[in-house]
């Protein structure tokens, strides 16, 4: 990290994690920002960071703790919007470049949200159903005080689903008094969810997939795509790749690769996934033992939709991909982007890529605020217009100013939040 940067002291000096990644990026299209530059700083530091402590009576009468957080990055376009996630290696570091990216994102889009992220550091499945609930009440009740539907919004990512939505909805109601449907998105649809909320985001990155490879001059019907991670977006965009007649040939998860030369069966694929929780020993595909290999598999188009930090300097020299599409959040570390722009390898950025569940929570947001619904065609039209006209005018600013399209995303989305920065001033 370059010892310009403050860095805040509740964070390690010499690793701060994703947080660096994300104020490299910063630094990165910094030079780009014209007038607006000076006010960068704004965009180093996050505007708000509660840290709590969740404490539950487990089902053998024992009582345990486990960290939680909410950080609202920036919320001058709007309430603060992000994902709340459950997992082992949740850290603060990682929560603060999440909700970073969520700012970026969400003006990236234009849409009027401000980035917010949360998690619990834990592994759900060490947790039954009963001790998965009353944690995620109790965490919701001790971030009670700075969500709320004008405030920030919160919704599934990583091992958080409709379900949680719901549990944490109902107990924000409970302490308001009233049901308030729209603290979260990504709720059941009988709560006040939307239709096309869950396959949002992944069909959001086929969409821009799609809009990359038309203006590389590749055909989707026979393309090779390798997929890493197989949930909500990979998932989904591995069954829309195969309708569109691709040829998916390797999927990874967090328990094993699968390979077929002449493309996997994807609704086999999803169906063994959704039994099993893991592609690992599908038997119409080979095993690939070495986890590692995945990233040489000969493809067109790799989608690593899985965690951050997956595509580093270690392993970007062995991608044969044309096309990186970026299904999760901050998977390629910024010296990884130096090799793959070296390779000549487009990468198609995750503030662009994965925006597809935002836009649609936006939209489950604002029917929420009407009580008026749309169909499930509508918001498929819909998501995939503001695809593809944000991702338009991604790749034009590229082309004009001879930059990736993750320092165009970049330069559109700190644009957008700067300029309302600007205008609202400085209180008091």
């Amino acid at each position: 990290m370059p010892t310009s940067h403050h860095i805040p002291s509740y964070l390690t000096q010499h690793d701060i994690g994703p947080w660096g990644v994300y104020l490299e990026q910063i630094d990165r299209v910094t030079p780009y920002l014209g007038s607006l530059a000076p006010l960068v700083e704004t965009l180093k530091r996050p505007k708000l960071i509660l840290a709590v402590d969740v404490p539950i009576r487990r089902d053998d009468g024992t009582i345990a703790h486990f960290e939680g957080y909410r950080v609202q990055h920036n919320t001058a376009r709007g309430p603060g919007k992000g994902g709340v996630r459950f997992h082992q290696s949740v850290t603060l570091s990682e929560v603060m470049a999440l909700s970073a990216w969520m700012t970026i994102k969400n003006a990236a889009v234009n849409v009027p949200y401000g980035g917010a992220k949360g998690g619990i550091r834990v592994d759900p499945k060490t947790l039954s159903r009963g001790e998965l609930e009353r944690m995620t009440r109790r965490y919701t009740s001790e971030i009670g005080i700075i969500i709320g539907p004008t405030k920030d919004i919160p919704a599934p990512d990583v091992n958080t689903n409709e379900q949680i939505m719901a549990w944490m909805m109902d107990t924000y109601s409970m302490n308001a008094g009233s049901t308030v449907s729209g603290v979260v998105t990504g709720k059941p649809v009988s709560l006040g969810g939307s239709l096309g909320r869950q396959a949002a985001t992944g069909r959001g990155l086929y969409v821009v997939a799609c809009e990359a490879a038309v203006r590389s001059g590749m055909d989707i019907k026979g393309a090779r795509i390798a997929i890493q991670g197989f949930g909500n977006v990979g998932g989904v965009a591995a069954r829309l790749f195969a309708e569109a007649g691709a040829k998916v040939v390797a999927v990874q998860d967090h328990a094993g690769t699968v390979v077929r030369e002449s493309g996997l069966d994807i609704p086999a694929l999803l169906a063994y996934a959704g039994e099993r929780g893991t592609v690992a020993g599908f038997a119409a595909a080979d095993a690939l033992h070495d986890q590692d290999a995945f990233w040489s598999v000969d493809c067109d188009i790799l989608v690593p939709a899985a965690l951050e930090q997956q595509i580093t300097a270690s392993n970007a020299d062995q991608i044969r991909a044309k096309i990186i599409v970026e299904g999760a959040n901050g998977p390629t570390t910024p010296a990884a982007d130096d090799i793959l722009h070296d390779k000549g390898v487009l990468i198609v950025p995750d503030v662009i890529a994965n925006a597809g569940g935002v836009t649609v929570s936006y939209f489950e947001w604002v029917q929420d605020f009407s009580s008026f619904f749309w169909t499930e065609e509508e918001i498929n039209q819909r998501l995939a217009r503001i695809m593809r006209e944000a991702f338009g005018a991604v790749w034009q600013l590229a082309k004009e100013r001879k930059v990736s399209l993750r320092t165009a995303a970049f330069i559109v989305g700190c644009s957008r939040v700067l300029q309302a920065h600007e205008m609202r001033g400085l209180y008091p």
